[in-house]
């Protein structure tokens, strides 16, 4: 039985940091209980055959995974309770396409996309690769939505974007200046990318939640960053201003203890009312 409502989409992301470890702790149980209609996956980590079924293929959704020729990196999903219109894996980068960083679907009115951009870090080639991704993906989203606008369609690029935009982003801002993630450079793209007048896309829980320092969705595994929410905000729903304009709720499904996650990310829920 189909359960995607006409007239409200509710859109879940998360970074499961490895699925099939994320399957053993919970994320099985989280999906069976969801009212989301659209899921986007991020570091999957894993070809669709090495999933178990409760996870990487659930009753009640059509699912696209896109896994990285890297075996055990990367990779990207996304599950709709409707089957979708059409699926593109990639944005026609040579270099990225095989990369398992990104795959967007065409639903009713809307394309939404499942990010990963990479992580990066400082004087190193994953730093370099980050900036090749970043110039490419900019390219892809303004003519994503410049085609989309023609067609009557909205557009939502959700994901981990590796990059924390502000200092309510992240709280310990001052001790990540020069750090991948939160580098000048890094939050300089991020704002050309929500520039009306460039990317012309809006951060949808930002324009939710203005002046709020959060809410983070990443905390790291070391120490007690989860039991003092020191974490960061880099799991974002960027969409079209057509969109963000309808969307009436986003908030982050951070667990209730440190025992009970199943990823260092939190899923980030975001509810349009059509």
């Amino acid at each position: 039985m189909c359960r995607y409502r006409a007239r409200v989409l509710t859109v879940t992301s998360v970074n499961v940091n490895g699925l099939r470890a994320a399957a053993k702790k919970g994320f099985v149980e989280w999906l069976a209980d969801t009212s989301a209609d659209v899921l986007c996956l991020q570091e999957v980590r894993a070809e669709p055959g090495q999933l178990p079924a409760a996870a990487g293929a659930p009753e009640g959704w059509f699912v696209v995974h896109a896994p990285a020729a890297a075996k055990g990196r990367a990779g990207v999903s996304l599950y709709s309770r409707r089957e979708p219109d059409a699926v593109r894996v990639g944005f026609g980068s040579a270099e990225f396409d095989a990369a398992g960083r990104y795959v967007e679907a065409d639903l009713p009115g809307v394309t939404v996309a499942s990010l990963y951009l990479p992580s990066g870090e400082v004087g190193t080639e994953r730093q370099e690769e980050k900036v090749r991704f970043m110039d490419a993906f900019l390219a892809h989203l303004k003519e994503l939505r410049e085609r989309a606008a023609a067609n009557g369609r909205e557009v939502l690029v959700c994901g981990d974007w590796n990059i924390a935009h502000e200092p309510a982003d992240l709280k310990n801002w001052r001790g990540n200046t020069k750090n991948s993630g939160f580098l000048p450079e890094e939050r300089a793209w991020l704002t050309r990318v929500l520039t009306p007048e460039e990317g012309g896309y809006v951060d949808v829980v930002r324009a939710l939640h203005p002046g709020l320092e959060g809410p983070y969705t990443w905390w790291s595994y070391r120490g007690r960053a989860f039991d003092n929410d020191s974490g960061w905000r880099i799991d974002l729903h960027v969409s079209t201003p057509g969109l963000a304009g309808k969307a009436v709720k986003g908030y982050v499904e951070r667990a209730a203890t440190h025992a009970e996650r199943w990823s260092d990310h939190a899923p980030v829920t975001v509810v349009y009312d059509l």
